[in-house]
């Protein structure tokens, strides 16, 4: 069963045309990850299917989810946007609002903390972390609260390698849970160390939607094997 079906998407920002028609499925327990130049719409796309950017034509459809879908599905921005309080209350904040019980919502918090080695620091104001720190947290607060669907714009970019790989083990780790991932990323290599399946966009169009196994050696579009091979796409 697919999680997530979108059928003849199109959206439009102050008048311009910037994405679509797109069709895609993505399929449950997967990485799809979406490759493309700079400019080409993968924000856009992210924001498109998880409800933050209106659609001028078309529709998303969530076969498990309909009406719970708001809570079922979560969103990492590329800078990660922190509440105003500890990095503790970072994590506990989303499951007390799930109306889960403060002794829970401590105890889960705590074995988060250890997963992403931040509790040394969950009494610090979460605004203070580091870069990488603040993009680990936003990630744990997001898969605090078991989502089926996660959306993430580029988890990793501007992060040391350390950082990388234990956000890319987070989420292989997630997903082997059940969470599917819908990410963006600039980083060819991330790709191949994760996708399962790969969109290539560009000007806002889907070019190429492969398996990533076969996408890195015989893609579809000549911009996708442009971009591959690092020279620059029109």
């Amino acid at each position: 069963m697919f999680p997530l079906i979108a059928e003849n998407l199109m959206v439009e920002f102050q008048g311009k045309h910037i994405l679509g028609p797109i069709n895609l499925q993505i399929d449950k327990g997967d990485i799809a990850v979406i490759l493309g130049p700079n400019g080409s719409g993968k924000t856009s796309l992210l924001k498109a299917l998880h409800g933050i950017l209106k659609l001028k034509l078309g529709t998303v459809r969530w076969s498990c989810l309909e009406t719970e879908s708001i809570g079922k599905q979560m969103f990492v921005f590329q800078t990660p946007i922190m509440l105003r309080r500890s990095v503790f209350e970072n994590l506990t904040y989303p499951l007390l609002l799930r109306k889960i019980s403060k002794e829970q919502a401590n105890h889960q918090a705590a074995q988060w903390l250890d997963r992403i080695d931040l509790r040394a620091s969950m009494q610090v104001p979460a605004t203070r972390l580091s870069g990488g720190e603040k993009q680990k947290l936003a990630l744990a607060r997001a898969l605090i609260t078991e989502p089926e669907m996660l959306f993430l714009d580029e988890p990793c970019a501007s992060l040391d390698g350390k950082t990388t790989y234990e956000i890319e083990s987070l989420l292989q780790s997630c997903v082997a849970n059940g969470t599917t991932i819908m990410m963006s990323t600039h980083d060819i290599g991330q790709a191949k160390r994760l996708a399962k399946n790969v969109y290539f966009l560009n000007k806002g169009i889907l070019e190429d939607i492969q398996p990533a196994k076969t996408f890195f050696i015989k893609p579809l579009s000549q911009n996708a094997s442009k971009f591959i091979a690092g020279d620059i796409v029109e």
